[in-house]
């Protein structure tokens, strides 16, 4: 990559950082080189996709920006025009359509409209397609489950409760932290955890 590429790929990622408009488009470095990042689209509302945390694998090419990064959702995502298999998106801007003077925040912007605009007459998945040209209540539903199954963020966690919890069965309060921890603060897996490991 060359060292203007460099330059460009440091200013978006201060661009997509730092955006405070509540857009609800983001993206993070999974490397130190800035050539592979993950992604995050909120799902829009008013679509089968709101409430949705949707996450995309980006890999940004050795002559970025003069060719455009390559994008697939990481997330299950029940979209004509996005492989319901392996994420590949089908997206105008991706390919034929990429200028230089787009940037990786307008990319992950133009994804949160596809999710608003499907487009079946040009699709990535025949199946979902034909599903939205012949049954769009049934797509809508299919879209809003697949949302609810593989979209949803994160919950947040009480640990200091879930620690207290798990102390009240009798674990000293140590061994119920180390336990969450290792767990990945999963209330549940934690008392497993704790009762073969005890």
């Amino acid at each position: 990559m060359s060292m203007n590429s460099i330059v460009r790929i440091r200013k978006e990622y201060k661009e997509v950082r730092e955006a405070k408009d509540g857009s609800g488009v983001s993206a993070e470095l999974v490397n130190d080189n800035f050539t592979h990042w993950k992604g995050t689209v909120q799902g829009p509302s008013g679509t089968p996709y709101e409430g949705g945390l949707f996450v995309v694998d980006i890999q940004i090419p050795a002559n970025y920006p003069f060719e455009p990064p390559k994008m697939r959702f990481d997330t299950r995502v029940w979209h004509p025009n996005v492989s319901s298999q392996n994420g590949a998106i089908c997206l105008d801007i991706l390919k034929t359509e990429w200028s230089p003077a787009l940037t990786l925040r307008t990319a992950l912007l133009s994804l949160q409209a596809l999710l608003s605009c499907p487009n079946p007459d040009d699709p990535q998945d025949g199946q979902v397609a034909g599903q939205f040209k012949k049954d769009k209540a049934e797509f809508e539903r299919t879209a809003r489950f697949w949302t609810e199954m593989y979209a949803q963020p994160p919950k947040q966690v009480d640990v200091q409760a879930a620690v207290r919890k798990l102390m009240e069965m009798g674990f000293p309060e140590q061994a119920c932290a180390d336990a969450l921890a290792k767990c990945k603060n999963d209330e549940t897996a934690a008392v497993e955890w704790l009762m073969t490991h005890s």
